[in-house]
């Protein structure tokens, strides 16, 4: 099944989350290397898609997990979880109706 995870970033999160970027793409092009991601990226705080330093106030990842709690696992160990840039994790059960 697919899972919706939205990471809500902590206030002036940016060098932090600069600093986890690696390893947490790391994570989420192994999804896509499996074929399991669906769509992946941040929510800039500025409607502009390089906000420099506003950054970013989160992120989505749309991915297939065997579990609801495989997809919370796997996002609990997420390096921006690990270093205190998602203050607020929620992963739910989504069903892709369109394209």
């Amino acid at each position: 099944m697919l899972y919706a995870i939205t990471g809500t970033d902590a206030p002036d999160s940016l060098p932090g989350r600069l600093a986890a970027r690696g390893a947490h793409l790391t994570r989420v092009t192994a999804l896509r290397d499996r074929g399991q991601l669906i769509l992946a990226g941040p929510h800039p705080r500025l409607d502009t898609s390089e906000p420099g330093e506003a950054g970013f106030s989160g992120s989505l990842i749309i991915a297939e997990f065997a579990s609801l709690a495989d997809a919370e696992a796997w996002a609990a160990a997420d390096p921006y979880v690990i270093a205190g840039v998602w203050t607020d994790v929620i992963v739910k059960p989504f069903v892709q109706v369109m394209p």
